[in-house]
This record gives C-alpha cells, structure tokens and sequence, in this order.
C-alpha cells in the first residue's frame, strides 16, 4: 500500500448486514462483472491464552463463550465461502488454562495445526517456560510463526523464527512479517535470555519495503505483539503506523483490545492504514474481506470488515 501507484486503493467499509450492506459495500466495483474481481479473506485472532474449552458456565461475563471449536468453525464456514483466505494469528497463545500447566505449548500448537493457522507470531507469554520451553513445542506447529524484530543469534532458538513468510492466493501476494514487544521489564531475564530486541519502527520500515518493492507483494500484512495503543510513548500499533509506508494491515495483539470496527490511520504515504485486534480468549475473530481486480491484480478496497463475536 502507497507508494506504488498500481496498488492505491480506497478503503471502504461495510459493516452493515444484509443485502442493503452488501450493495453498499460493492458500489465502488460496480461496472466490473463478479469475474473480474477477487476476494481475499484475512482471518485473524490473537491472545488466544490457551482457551481452548468455552469459558466456564459461572463466568461473570463470557459464560459459555469462546473456545478453539467455535474459532474452528467460523473459520471452516468463511473457507467454504472463499478458499483465498488466510488464518492468522497475533500471539500469546500459551498460557491461561490449566492446559498450558499439564501440557505446556504442545497442545495449543496441535490445535492450532489441525485448524488450518497459515501463520502466526509470538507474544511474551510464549517465553513464560524459558526458551527450551517455547523450542520444544515447536515441531508440533504445522505453520510459521514470524517474527522480524528479535535477535535469536545467540540462543537456541536461533533460526526457529522467519523473518517473514509469502504466501500466493490465486496469483496474488501476500507478505507477512512480525514484530515482538519489548521483553525487558515484562518478561524475567532468565527467561528470555540472549533473546535481543531491536526496535520495532527501524525493523517495519525494512520489511514493508522488501516485501512491497523487492517481492513485489500485492498485500503486506504485520502480526504485531506491540500493543494497541499506550498512555505514554511506548511503542504501539497506532503509534507505527503513521510511520509506515507500504503495510496495508496490522494485525495486533497483547492488549486484549475489543474493537467494533477497525481503526483507519493516514500513513506517511498519506494511504490509510488498517489496524485491528480482536479482543482475547477466542471471545471475537476478526475478517478482512479485501477485493482486487482480476487481470491488473490492483488493490480496488476492503469490502467488508466483521468482528465475529464467539
């Protein structure tokens, strides 16, 4: 996004149901035949916390709710929908439950495998058994988990972690890269170790720009375990983005944020950057439904956003 005048797009939303919503949503292709346009489906979750069992009956709020199989679910129905989709996920997918205690990582990682994930990041929760034990866990995850930010040179998890990951849905390009927390003052030394952090701003700039210009990706996604936004100067997913040029979705977690609808934020290439959580526990999915003509491959808009409450 920006910067590349083929890719310009209008961002467009449509939150509203039903068929007035969907011509709403659609009146910008109008003069295109549906086989001219393509849909392409980000779904995405984050904080998962290893709830993979519905909230208990006597839960003061979510009573019943959640739980990977109402995750599962969603995400096999929008499949059925539109094979192009993705399903992502924003970190902090261990601990919570008693599973994370008896089973560490290997369950959740299972799980999420026999979902259908296609790529995730990791968050601070991951270092909570050290670093043997976010390593050991990591044969039994069938997807990628990205991250571009943390030097794991000197540890043994060094070469665990891509940088970043391209996937191809239909001829279209899709580059993801992933950004960590600071782990210093949230995470106990002996836990991360070696584990070096380089600052997230420096690092986005770097990926989004090989990713839209040298791989020529048609959409650049960042799974961001920064936080939604701060009090004070912190680095945050609404403070990057207005530094960014060329990322068209930032995926968020850590901050457990419930948001209705996604923000927009006017980058410095003065295009409007997506930014989106979806609260934690599996309580919400989020879908991006994004829409590209058929032939130029040209970025015609987001037609459609959901928070999926579960």
């Amino acid at each position: 996004m920006g910067g590349l005048p083929m890719n310009r797009r209008i961002f467009i939303k449509n939150l509203a149901a039903g068929s007035a919503g969907l011509a709403a949503g659609l009146a910008p292709f109008q003069g295109f035949s549906k086989n001219d346009l393509l849909t392409l489906t980000l779904l995405h979750t984050n904080d998962l916390h290893s709830q993979i069992e519905p909230f208990d009956a006597n839960h003061p709020r979510y009573a019943g709710r959640a739980g990977l199989a109402r995750v599962a679910g969603f995400a096999n129905a929008c499949r059925l929908e539109n094979p192009n989709l993705l399903l992502l996920d924003a970190g902090d997918f261990f601990q919570g439950t008693p599973y994370f205690n008896f089973f560490k990582g290997d369950i959740m990682l299972n799980m999420m495998t026999e979902m259908g994930y296609d790529a995730g990041t990791i968050g601070n929760h991951e270092f909570d058994n050290g670093l043997e034990g976010l390593r050991d866990p990591l044969p039994h995850a069938g997807f990628p988990l990205i991250n571009s930010n943390y030097d794991f040179s000197d540890t043994i998890l060094s070469g665990k972690f891509p940088r970043y990951k391209i996937f191809k849905k239909s001829g279209l390009r899709i580059g993801i890269y992933g950004l960590g927390i600071q782990l210093r003052g949230l995470v106990n030394e002996k836990q991360h170790g070696a584990v070096r952090y380089n600052d997230p701003i420096p690092v986005a700039l770097e990926m989004e720009k090989f990713l839209a210009l040298e791989k020529k990706c048609d959409l650049v996604v960042c799974l961001s375990h920064l936080g939604l936004r701060y009090q004070n100067d912190k680095i945050s997913d609404v403070s990057l983005a207005p530094e960014l040029s060329y990322t068209d979705v930032i995926i968020g977690g850590h901050t457990h944020s419930f948001l209705e609808e996604p923000l927009q934020i006017r980058n410095k290439a003065g295009e409007m950057t997506i930014v989106n959580q979806a609260h934690y526990g599996g309580l919400m999915v989020g879908k991006l439904d994004f829409v590209f003509r058929e032939g130029s491959r040209k970025r015609s808009g987001l037609r459609s956003s959901q928070q999926k409450e579960l």
